[in-house]
């Protein structure tokens, strides 16, 4: 079986399986994707193939008859012509234990059956980019090691006494046999900041290396006794106390009746490139996880839209509900938002995009923060919340406003893992002149002081002075990223404010932020509007999601609509021809398989141009982009409110249209 497309060049794969169904579908899916596969039923015969051809990637399952995966993996390892193949399991198994097996046998990934066509695709084009980045690395090492190689003919050319000339920008130094420092070069005295005078006479170990890099020091001199030369990286110290990686060179000298007199040492300053590579690597994991953000964002939306209609139905269908039950279906349907929310804040996040700023109670994020606590955090913990009266507003996104509290006090129930005391509290502050002057931050005016107080472990001044730095963390490993309180003082600068703390160890940490206060000290009530009704429309709905289509013909039903549902888009234009002179508006998802919102759209306006169409999605609006005709745009998930007030708009506006039409006809000669 072969690939017989036109390949893009995305890559070779080889994939080894002794299922036949699994062989085709991985096939099928990598090859509609752009790559060329092999395939190989033992693994005797990838081995073969490997060798004959070797893919840019293998796809390797780990049991099979006769020769198991793991043996397979450390075959192709072994072998010179296949050892950097890239190498991803594919496995039913969940222990650790033979995942770490696999992984020290040399595989990169696992992948867990059942497959997921999406996560397999990613991990692949993942691991081919970071196969490519190593090529490119490997391409440019070898040119390095191309010069380093003729420097070296030219040294050994020239003898010692060419290789004491100061010619070179490299750091170039001779140290004898007991480590003292007899010659140092003008790049030496750039890269290290010793002058020659300075240097010459030193340990070169005391002078370059910190106590924890003498041990590989160490080693590389017994190399040296040995074959006479050394080549690699080291990581050495400047004058005061920066990090330097360098390419060093190591030449044992002799004298003429071959015993070892000194040590020519040739370093090449690659802090700068090795700082690059470490930025490239992150800006690609952060570029895949901007990738990965739509598709997350648009299942979790889809999940949440029933789950919001139902809840907001349930309150409508129920009047009569008893307070606990109602308020149960309150905590619902304001998670729902929330969690709907915070999806959207991901996408802000990959990209880049502003939230929107509101007038903000604080005393309702309390609330909402109070519950959470409530519920979730241990009995262990004494919680409370006090609200100045009379509390000012701020002007802010309340979304990250909540991420931030929820961030601190969540870093204050980890600072109390035996139980203590957790207070929220908030008040109005007016920073004046004396305090702006000793807190660089603060500006003279009104502000919203807001604490979050603990007594648990507290810091030390050293720890509390680093905290707010990106990826700094005192959490064991796997438990935190650095990233908390560096958003948290992200978020808040953004807002026009600023954060402080104060904590002592074993006494507690007192985080206090500050916000700009507006002129607004309490919500006005608004007064509930009664939801438009419908005129007996029809509506046709258009969703792959068979929940969110029940939910919709609810709502809408509830509302004095007629619906007719369809799941895909070709049985929404089949519907459509049928009975498009009593369809009213279409109500289209964008993202469905078979036929996606796009496609069908056009094909509607192709049965009839004047159609009424309103398109949704869980993606940003940005989607529509090239689709014309579309009269609104609806975000999943959306509240029954935003549902029935787009349609009624939508609806009116072609009728008020209508009738200016024919009063303009009625007017005419």
């Amino acid at each position: 079986m072969t690939n017989d497309k036109d390949s893009t060049d995305k890559g070779a794969i080889l994939i080894v399986d002794d299922t036949p169904t699994n062989l085709e579908i991985l096939f099928d899916l990598l090859s509609n994707s752009g790559f060329t596969v092999l395939i190989a039923e033992d693994g005797e015969s990838a081995i073969e193939r490997a060798e004959y051809a070797p893919p840019d990637l293998i796809l390797l399952d780990i049991l099979m008859p006769g020769m198991d995966g793991f043996e397979t993996c450390r075959r192709i390892k072994a072998n010179s012509l296949t050892k950097d193949i890239p190498i991803i399991f594919m496995t039913a198994l969940s222990e650790a234990i033979d995942k770490v097996k696999g992984l020290r046998l040399g595989a990169v990934d696992y992948i867990t059956k059942p497959l997921i066509h999406e996560e397999v695709l990613a991990r692949i084009e993942l691991h081919l980019r970071l196969r490519n980045l190593t090529k490119t690395l490997q391409q440019q090492n070898l040119r390095l090691e191309e010069e380093i190689a003729e420097r070296k003919q030219a040294e050994q050319k020239i003898h010692e006494q060419a290789a004491l000339l100061d010619i070179t920008t490299d750091a170039i130094l001779v140290r004898g046999l007991n480590n003292e420092i007899h010659y140092w070069n003008k790049g030496a005295e750039q890269l290290y900041g010793w002058t020659a005078v300075e240097a010459i006479s030193k340990n070169a170990n005391e002078l370059l290396y910190q106590v924890e890099s003498l041990s590989q020091v160490q080693a590389i001199q017994k190399k040296l006794a040995e074959s006479g030369t050394w080549e690699g990286e080291l990581t050495q110290v400047h004058k005061h106390g920066k990090r330097i990686v360098v390419a060093s060179r190591w030449t044992l000298i002799r004298h003429k009746d071959g015993q070892p007199k000194s040590i020519l040492v040739v370093n090449t300053d690659i802090t700068e490139k090795k700082q690059l590579e470490s930025q490239l690597l992150r800006a690609q994991r952060l570029e895949s996880i901007g990738t990965l953000a739509g598709g997350i964002a648009h299942d979790l939306n889809n999940i949440f839209t029933p789950i919001l209609a139902s809840a907001q139905l349930l309150q409508i269908k129920l009047p009569n509900i008893d307070e606990r039950n109602l308020q149960v279906l309150q905590i619902i349907e304001n998670n729902t938002k929330r969690g709907a929310a915070l999806v959207k804040q991901v996408l802000q996040f990959a990209r880049g995009v502003e939230g929107k700023r509101t007038i903000v109670q604080i005393n309702s994020l309390f609330v909402e923060i109070e519950q959470i606590v409530r519920e979730t955090f241990p009995k262990s913990i004494e919680f409370s919340t006090t609200v100045k009266p009379d509390l000012w507003a701020v002007f802010g996104d309340a979304t990250h406003l909540h991420q931030v509290l929820m961030n601190l006090i969540v870093n204050a129930r980890d600072a109390m893992p035996d139980g203590g005391v957790l207070s929220l509290y908030a008040e109005n502050q007016f920073i004046d002149e004396h305090y702006a002057r000793f807190n660089l931050e603060a500006s003279i005016g009104p502000y919203v002081a807001i604490a979050v107080t603990d007594t648990g472990i507290g810091m030390s001044s050293e720890i509390a002075d680093r905290i707010f730095e990106p990826f700094f963390t005192t959490k064991e490993f796997g438990k935190g990223t650095g990233l908390g309180l560096s958003t948290v003082r992200g978020i808040i600068k953004s807002h026009g404010g600023f954060v402080t703390v104060d904590s002592k160890v074993g006494e507690g940490t007192d985080f206090k932020i500050f916000l700009p206060a507006v002129a607004v000290t309490a919500t006005p009530f608004v007064e509930e509007v009664e939801l438009p009704k419908g005129n007996g429309e029809l509506i046709l709905v258009v969703d792959d999601e068979v929940n969110i289509l029940e939910t919709t013909k609810i709502s809408l039903e509830t509302y004095n609509y007629k619906v007719l549902t369809a799941s895909n888009g070709i049985d929404a234009i089949a519907i459509y021809a049928q009975q498009k002179h009593e369809i009213n508006l279409v109500l289209v998802d964008m993202m469905m398989p078979l036929m996606d919102g796009a496609v069908t759209i056009r094909a509607i306006q192709k049965l009839n141009s004047n159609a009424l169409i309103v398109a949704v999605s869980g993606l940003s609006g940005d989607k529509l982009a090239g689709i014309t005709g579309v009269k609104a745009f609806i975000s999943k998930p959306y509240m029954a409110e935003e549902l029935l007030q787009t349609l009624h708009n939508v609806l009116c506006h072609k009728s008020r249209h209508s009738i200016s039409s024919q009063n303009s006809y009625d007017r005419s000669p």
